[in-house]
């Protein structure tokens, strides 16, 4: 059984002098480090000089469809994506997606495929789990979130009910970003994980830094070993070739990193999942359950607002009416505020924010006189008002004040978020440069291993775009706010 407390990671080992010549041979003498980002996805890797975050080389591998995966999918990937790259760099640290449940026998085999975090059969598990800690308050409380069916935990749950005789076979449980740090790793390596991606499990104090061993029994039936856990700058492990292993984290947690997000800014996402997120100089513990109160990857804590419709919504829109996203986007721009009654409550694969695993979408206000126009604009609507309640309940939650909002991910891309985002957020918006700010921050992660400092490197971004906030807009849009509500305080949840 893993401990309770981090400790330090045993010291790297000697790498060859025929490495180190290699390196600086293909490297030209300059330091590169690696991020990877283990996503839902995709795997991708990043190569980066390490003293200022400058690109060198990328690569990426699609991963499986679907919310379960056999995670050797998962190694297969990070060995084809790392490829040609891996050797060149001194230090490598993975950023992963969260919540899903790695659970291993005694071989360190997987007992079947992972359920990852959009995986939603362990909702009724989830329920069942927070009241056994006592309600909604206590668990948030001891874990600092109100468990639902994302959590690892709840998985555990589940497992341990719906397949008893593959929770029996289970000996150790891993995050997905532990399985492919542990794969990189030299033979014999002990698995670990960070306090940012454990604070997503459902039994892990995150105020604390310290593994609940007994709620993770509590969940599976038995007791169950967990990964050490490793201070964020440490070293813990080494690769086949010496080059040092940094932490790593969830995908949250390192996108963080990678823009380098300070108090008092805001953070939205929107990809396969919809995050609101924080830095904070505190621990959040809301029994709302609304909010999630996560550690981050650098010592303090990343409380975060996450649905799980997002970047979806205009995917499934685009499809239905037969236009790519520059389309889709070009008929919502045609349309006029509110998109002529139309309204839409997105959660068409159940949802997180709220807590409606069973929903499915509902579409209300449509008239002989609706138009194409007006089901895009409908769509894209419906998307930023869902955001801008999770940016609302992080600023109440926080009680912190934005300085910035930033906005990454896929879905920045379209012209119609883009117009219309800070009109619904309430607040200018800042368009970091494109790029890939998990894997970003999994490197700079990698590189402050590697330095020995006590905190990460300053590594600057330059191109930022500014969408300026429309105050005659903003009063239009907060009238769409106030019919999504409506319509989603109607619907069953």
């Amino acid at each position: 059984m893993a401990d309770m407390i981090p400790h330090a990671a045993s010291p790297r080992p000697r790498t060859t002098l025929l490495t180190i010549s290699t390196r600086l041979v293909l490297n030209r003498g300059v330091t590169l480090v690696m991020g990877i980002d283990s996503s839902t996805q995709s795997c991708k890797a990043v190569l980066v000089d390490a003293a200022d975050g400058t690109l060198v080389d990328s690569r990426a591998t699609p991963h499986p469809p679907g919310t379960t995966v056999d995670p050797r999918a998962w190694s297969a990937a990070v060995d084809e994506a790392t490829a040609g790259l891996l050797e060149r760099a001194d230090a490598v640290a993975v950023g992963g997606q969260q919540h899903g449940m790695v659970a291993l026998d005694d071989a360190g085999t997987p007992v079947r495929d992972a359920l990852l975090w959009n995986d939603t059969r362990s909702a009724d598990a989830a329920v069942r789990l927070v009241e056994e800690m006592g309600g909604p308050q206590a668990c948030a409380d001891a874990v600092g979130s109100v468990l639902v069916a994302s959590f690892t935990s709840t998985k555990l749950r589940w497992l341990r009910d719906a397949e008893p005789e593959h929770a029996a076979a289970v000996r150790r449980v891993l995050l997905p970003h532990d399985w492919v740090s542990l794969h990189l790793a030299a033979p014999g390596s002990e698995p670990w994980t960070d306090r940012g991606d454990a604070s997503g499990t459902g039994y892990c104090d995150p105020a604390t830094g310290e593994w609940r061993h007994d709620l993770a029994a509590a969940a599976l039936g038995h007791e169950v070993a967990l990964p050490r856990l490793v201070a964020p700058g440490e070293v813990a492990a080494t690769t086949r070739a010496g080059a040092s292993i940094g932490a790593g984290t969830g995908d949250n947690m390192a996108a963080a990193l990678g823009l380098g997000l300070a108090t008092g800014d805001v953070l939205v996402s929107i990809g396969t999942s919809g995050v609101a997120s924080a830095v904070s100089a505190t621990p959040v513990a809301d029994g709302s359950g609304v909010v999630t109160g996560f550690a981050d990857a650098a010592g303090g804590w990343l409380p975060m607002v996450t649905t799980m419709n997002a970047a979806g919504i205009l995917d499934l829109q685009a499809t239905l009416l037969g236009v790519d996203h520059a389309g889709l986007a070009d008929l919502a721009l045609s349309a006029e505020v509110g998109a002529g009654g139309v309204v839409l409550s997105p959660y068409y694969g159940g949802e997180r924010t709220p807590n409606r695993p069973g929903a499915t979408g509902t579409w209300t206000g449509l008239r002989p006189t609706t138009t194409r126009a007006d089901l895009a604009r409908a769509a894209v609507e419906a998307l930023l008002c869902s955001l801008a309640e999770a940016v609302d309940r992080l600023v109440a939650e926080t009680g912190q004040q934005p300085r910035r909002v930033l906005m990454v991910g896929g879905a920045t891309r379209s012209p119609a978020v883009r117009a219309l985002a800070p009109a619904f957020l309430g607040h200018p918006v800042v368009l970091p440069p494109a790029g890939e700010y998990v894997a970003r921050g999994a490197a700079r992660q990698a590189a402050w291993a590697l330095s020995g400092a006590e905190q990460p490197p300053e590594w600057a971004l330059a191109g930022e775009e500014q969408l300026a906030l429309d105050d005659a807009l903003a009063a239009r849009c907060a009238d769409v706010r106030a019919a999504y509500a409506d319509l989603r305080d109607a619907t069953t949840p």
